[in-house]
């Protein structure tokens, strides 16, 4: 059997030109000389001016009071990622500035680099803190999470992905991808036996791949396994023009993983309890302790089945503790990202304002507490309670919604009762709209007119039967009236009439009753103000 006759590298490139030429051709407006694509350019039309990271100036306290608005407690987390911060892109501002003056010389510095491991319990805010640290300076930021990634060649997703990424989210300019921040989420999965048998895919393989670009790489701009990559690089290589970089170096990318760690808090027991063991120890005290992941030690990492190297490129370690009640009470109340400003705002796209009592964000956060999710958990329980609030009150009578704590503990009967309370009140309203359309119909015609209540009910449930307007019921049922009206006055003298239920089902017969019995004399019977329950 013949081997198969496959193209050799310049025929695959020969073709690639040919189809990127065609691709060119079938494009309108195409020439050599076209401006260049937004791709190329790195940039976007009518996008806000960005902020300059390169000018980079400030302090650990400034970017601590920016994530303060943001993220309640955590304080001793919220200095440590500061301080880290503000080193990394002190020292990327003094290192570009270098570059540009003395090249050489910035060759020589070195510097290690400061990347961070954030340990703490879901729904803590970790996610949070690195993302408002990237928006206040200005940098991409990607985040990933650790369980997706494969060491390179596996099933998986490729961890230089994340680089290239960066270069997505900063519209191309590969410059300004090369400063900016991956958060890797999760990071505790990737930890494995080293008793495991067998090739690691996605354990250490992904810790071995990771440790390359936290230390200092280059990663090519284009995936050579993306065909659609290679695809527009030939594309761009056919236009011409100015040449793109072709690599993104990583070595100022700064690199911030976190995860929950829980494998981890017994290795730390475990250790700390060996310590311990002897004279005066207090060993149940150590057990117990919230803030045992603040004595970790890269020895703990170890046990846990990460490779030294890889936690040895994490030298900064933040500890975000685990939330209180009180705590997510303050972020309901003061978080400038509480979900409570987000359900403010989905109910008055209904046109209904939501007001909550103190004491009712209390008991959410009470609540959210039992969820063990941390801060999710006010999302949890906020949506367990006002979830059919935003599906029945929308298109009713009812423009305000007041959250209590009896409605927060018995959200179906509170709403129950306030349906009711809307029923009644659209009662009312339809009520005056019949009651105006008497009064204005009396004033047309020179009369004293007034309407039984049970004749408004009975028009009410008339017009809701047929899901008709009010006032097109009343046009119809009355549109004899006034005539009538007038024959009755003319014959009797009486000019004061309450129209009553009995009018409301058949308008016509009850009041040709009454012009008959006019004509008798008998205005005695006639229903008057002073006499409203007479019927003819």
């Amino acid at each position: 059997m013949s081997s198969p006759n496959f193209p050799s590298p310049e025929e695959i490139q020969k073709r690639l030109s040919e189809i990127s030429a065609m691709m060119q051709r079938s494009m309108p407006n195409s020439s050599p000389t076209a401006a260049p694509s937004t791709e190329e350019t790195g940039s976007v039309e009518e996008s806000p001016e960005p902020v300059d990271p390169f000018s980079f100036s400030y302090l650990p306290k400034d970017i601590k009071a920016h994530l303060d608005r943001f993220v309640i407690q955590q304080d001793d987390a919220k200095k440590a990622l500061s301080i880290a911060v503000c080193d990394h892109y002190n020292h990327v501002k003094f290192l570009r500035k270098l570059q540009q003056e003395d090249p050489a010389k910035a060759r020589e510095i070195e510097h290690a680099k400061q990347n961070i491991v954030l340990l703490g319990p879901t729904g803590v805010g970790k996610t949070y803190l690195v993302k408002h640290v990237a928006e206040l300076i200005g940098v991409p930021f990607v985040k990933a999470d650790a369980t997706k990634f494969s060491e390179t060649g596996y099933v998986g997703g490729d961890v230089d992905d994340v680089v290239r990424e960066l270069v997505q989210r900063a519209n191309g300019d590969v410059e300004l991808a090369e400063f900016g921040i991956v958060y890797i989420d999760e990071i505790d999965k990737l930890a494995s036996s080293s008793n495991a048998g067998g090739r690691d895919v996605s354990g250490r393989g992904v810790q071995s791949a990771l440790l390359k670009l936290m230390e200092e790489t280059d990663v090519p701009a284009r995936n050579p396994m993306d065909i659609q990559a290679q695809m527009q690089a030939a594309f761009d290589f056919q236009r011409g023009g100015k040449a793109k970089k072709d690599t993104i170096n990583t070595g100022n990318i700064l690199f911030i993983v976190s995860g929950a760690f829980d494998g981890l808090r017994k290795h730390i027991e475990k250790r700390l309890m060996q310590s311990t063991i002897g004279f005066g120890a207090e060993t149940g005290q150590t057990a117990h302790d919230r803030s045992v992941f603040r004595k970790v030690m890269t020895r703990d990492f170890i046990d846990c089945g990460f490779e030294p190297e890889f936690i040895g490129r994490l030298p900064v370690r933040v500890v975000c503790d685990p939330l209180e009640t009180d705590d997510l009470y303050q972020i309901l109340k003061k978080s400038e990202g509480s979900v409570i400003l987000q359900y403010e705002r989905a109910f008055k796209a209904y046109g209904i304002e939501l007001f909550f009592d103190d004491s009712a964000l209390r008991q959410i956060a009470e609540n959210a507490s039992q969820e063990n999710t941390g801060a999710r958990g006010l999302l949890t329980v906020c949506e367990q309670v006002l979830r059919n609030f935003k599906y029945e009150l929308p298109g009713s009578t009812i423009h305000s919604l007041h959250v209590t704590p009896t409605l927060v503990a018995n959200p179906a009967e509170a709403l129950g009762e306030i349906l009711e309370e809307g029923k009644r009140m659209q009662a009312d309203a339809q009520g005056n709209v019949i009651v105006e359309y008497i009064h204005r119909l009396a004033e047309r015609n020179g009369l004293q007119l007034t309407i039984n209540p049970d004749a408004v009910a009975k028009i009410v449930a008339l017009a809701n039967d047929s899901a008709r307007q009010l006032r097109d019921v009343c046009e119809e049922i009355f549109k004899d009236l006034p005539y009538g009206l007038k024959l009755i006055q003319k014959n009797t003298g009486t000019s004061n009439f309450v129209l009553p239920v009995e009018s409301v089902p058949d308008a016509d017969k009850w009041l040709s009753e009454l012009v008959v019995k006019s004509y008798q004399g008998a205005s005695q019977d006639t229903p008057s103000a002073e006499s409203t329950d007479q019927h003819p």
